[in-house]
């Protein structure tokens, strides 16, 4: 393997790197979202209350707890299938990150145990 090749791999395994960064942490993101929803969805249950407030921009708008429980069952369901998605793209990146790591790992030994044999005639 060329330097070239090895600074290739490099930079794709920093990219890959950068890009697992962002899509755990917009994971993370979701998860918290789908806590809110729960927590929201449990005080929902527990209210005695036939309408509520929903909070959209600067404005309060009144729902009825039961549009409520929809909406909010529908966003958690929503973020759940986004969590799914982002699990799946973290695993994709994790196994690409293995493999060029193996590649960089794999050539730079090859390298160095050619460059050993060189050595010892």
């Amino acid at each position: 393997m060329d330097e070239q090749e090895k600074r290739e791999l490099m930079i794709d395994f920093e990219r890959n790197r950068q890009m697992l960064g962002n899509v755990s942490a917009q994971k993370q993101q979701y998860q918290i979202q789908v806590e809110v929803i729960k927590a929201s969805l449990e005080e929902l249950k527990e209210t005695k209350e036939k309408i509520v407030m929903k909070i959209i921009g600067n404005i309060l708008i009144n729902k009825t707890v039961s549009e409520m429980k929809k909406e909010l069952e529908e966003q958690k369901e929503s973020f759940e299938l986004r969590l799914k998605t982002l699990g799946r793209q973290e695993e994709t990146i994790v196994k690409k990150l293995n493999s060029i790591k193996a590649q960089i790992e794999g050539k730079t030994e090859s390298k160095e145990s050619g460059e050993t044999k060189k050595s010892k005639k």
